[in-house]
């Protein structure tokens, strides 16, 4: 009898990718636990396979990233138990070469599914960088058009002070010879 391996909600692999060094990694406990599989037994085909795993596809954390990363999540007392070094992360590549180590079937549709959440995290922050860029550009617009509209306030000042000085040069008191009936 065969086991029917239920397909994974996205939020339930989007809740277990964190930044860590400015890369969208995955924690080897929770790849585990989506493959699964014991962590131990995870890491131990990465490590019978190390050189399928370079630093950019797996890293582990080192002290200071792991109690940030602990402070970004809430684990109890049980859990903390568990973690007695920095665990290891992966990559997107890395996640996408442990389908060729676990050689499971579960393994290979859970790393379909996480290549898949990867792939729509990175659309929708290359749409969201787009929206930026134009906020961005009309925000410039913006600042370009204020810039002109203070430049027309000055020209008009300029023109009004030129029409005042104009009038008060005509309506000044005039000196020299007058003829009859002029001020």
């Amino acid at each position: 009898m065969t086991k029917e391996i239920q397909i994974l909600p996205d939020e339930a692999i989007i809740n277990r990718i964190f930044v860590i060094r400015d890369l969208k990694v995955m924690i080897d406990r929770d790849l585990a636990e989506l493959y699964g599989v014991e962590t131990r037994v995870l890491n131990q085909a990465v490590m019978r396979n190390i050189k399928r795993f370079p630093e950019d596809f797996m890293f582990r954390m080192t002290k200071e990233e792991m109690s940030e990363w602990k402070s970004q999540i809430v684990i109890t007392n049980r859990e903390k138990m568990g973690l007695r070094k920095p665990p290891l992360v992966f990559t997107e590549q890395g996640v996408a070469m442990l389908s060729s180590v676990l050689n499971s079937e579960r393994a290979i549709m859970v790393n379909i599914q996480i290549i898949r959440v990867f792939t729509k995290m990175r659309k929708l922050l290359s749409s969201q960088k787009e929206i930026l860029l134009k906020l961005e550009h009309l925000e410039k617009k913006d600042i370009e058009q204020d810039e002109k509209i203070m430049l027309i306030f000055e020209y008009l000042k300029q023109l009004e002070q030129t029409k005042q000085e104009e009038l008060d040069f005509k309506n000044r008191e005039r000196i020299g010879f007058k003829r009859a009936g002029e001020k």
